[in-house]
């Protein structure tokens, strides 16, 4: 086979992994050396100031030893296979750089004849770039669960993030939907990494000049193909990043390519509008001081598809409302739909000079439309307004909006909760037409 329709092949394999992003790590280049992770971070991504970036994404190999129900690779699959050698993929790297076209590269690979030996692969493709072809560009790669310790260990010092893919939500659907791995082996990489860079932390003679994964680790779960609840994979991603340290949680709404009874129907759209509400959830945990118990319960487990997380969990505690933006404490505003870190670090300085007025409030970064429900000002609120919840709803999501949604919805009634019922919703749109604003 040919090097371009291997390319053609492992690169379209690698599209359904989205676990990457920015690194977040600067590599100096050095005399004789080319490449440099300095302000660039890895390709197909965006930044964490918005930059979009890039990458050659590859799977190293799709021949895989492994039948996993979900996966387009799957051995059972009649789909053509294709390997890189080592040197090819160094080679590709090179080129690609040296034209300007990726800043680094992401490598991950199937299974191919046992977890060691595409471990071993991978570690000595990264050699290759690292040593032979002087690379000190970013370079993301998969750590292979199962794969012996040391293995683990020396891909870590020749990467700058290692992921380690869950996978699904559980290990039920996990003994379920891929028989061939083992649920407690895919957390002990995550365990390895985390306690080998604080180990080097708090000892760094053991580094030797070398750093081990600079820029962290990550993972990804496949949403949709398996029952887990929204509560239940929100909470998965809370303890993930308390214990081991994840720079990030990935969500995948399944996409279905194979025909089989255990999964959704060949013909069921993804579920892209949930996959939406969890980076949104996910981004309250790690940046809004939300716990996973605050967003959802386990008496309300399903997004509300119509609102997003901190707007839902808002009107369910309407009763906390209004907050005065002039007293409110920092964890306090970041309560409030509307209200970001950046525009509540803002309101804190101006508040420290003069008395706040709400007209000032959108030179300081809020979103007054979705504020003006839950804020006051020194104890004046937005005249016109009804406080009540179900008003609330109605006013923050408009009819062509919600029109919208619920054609992108891929998820039935009954399979996604929503905070009130359509009957209501548009009785209460109705109600809402007699207001004169």
């Amino acid at each position: 086979m040919d090097l371009s329709r291997k390319i053609e092949i492992l690169s379209e394999s690698a599209k359904y992994d989205v676990s990457c992003s920015s690194s977040g790590v600067t590599n100096n280049t050095r005399s004789g050396s080319v490449g440099s992770t300095s302000a660039a971070g890895i390709c197909h991504s965006f930044t964490s100031d918005g930059r979009c970036v890039s990458l050659l994404k590859l799977l190293f190999t799709n021949a895989c030893i492994f039948d996993c129900h979900y996966c387009i690779n799957r051995k059972s699959n009649s789909i053509p296979r294709a390997t890189f050698t080592p040197q090819e993929v160094a080679d590709l790297t090179m080129e690609f750089y040296m034209r300007n076209y990726i800043e680094g590269l992401f490598l991950s690979s199937a299974i191919i004849k046992n977890v060691d030996y595409t471990s071993e692969l991978l570690i000595k493709t990264l050699k290759i770039l690292r040593y032979e072809k002087g690379f000190k560009g970013y370079i993301h790669v998969k750590a292979i669960p199962g794969a012996d310790e040391k293995l683990i260990e020396e891909l870590g010092f020749l990467a700058d993030r290692m992921s380690v893919n869950v996978e699904l939500p559980s290990r039920e659907s996990l003994k379920l939907l891929a028989p061939d791995k083992d649920p407690f082996a895919l957390y002990k990489p995550m365990k390895q990494i985390t306690q080998t860079k604080n180990e080097l932390a708090q000892v760094p003679a053991l580094r030797k000049g070398k750093s081990f994964v600079p820029a962290g680790q990550s993972t990804q779960m496949i949403i949709g193909a398996s029952p887990e609840s929204d509560h239940s994979i929100v909470k998965i991603a809370e303890n993930l990043y308390q214990k081991y340290e994840l720079k990030r949680v990935y969500y995948s709404a399944y996409i279905p390519v194979n025909q089989d009874s255990l999964l959704p129907a060949v013909t069921t759209d993804p579920p892209l509008l949930r996959e939406h509400r969890l980076y949104q959830a996910d981004w309250l945990l790690r940046f809004y001081r939300f716990s996973a118990d605050e967003i959802l319960s386990v008496e309300k487990p399903n997004f509300n598809l119509y609102l997003d997380p901190k707007a839902n969990w808002a009107v369910q505690n309407y009763e906390q409302f209004p907050i005065d933006v002039q007293s409110a404490s920092y964890e306090r505003l970041l309560r409030i739909p509307g209200i970001g870190p950046k525009s509540a670090q803002n309101i804190i300085k101006a508040r420290k000079y003069y008395r706040l007025h709400l007209s000032d409030l959108k030179k300081l970064g809020v979103v007054i439309k979705r504020a003006q429900y839950f804020i006051s000002c020194n104890g004046v609120t937005q005249p016109g307004l009804i406080h009540d919840p179900e008003w609330v709803i109605s006013s923050l999501i408009s009819s062509r909006q919600y029109e919208t949604l619920k054609k992108v919805n891929s998820q039935s009634k009954q399979e996604q909760l929503t905070l009130f019922d359509v009957e209501r919703f548009e009785a209460v749109k109705r109600k809402e037409q007699r207001y004169v604003y």
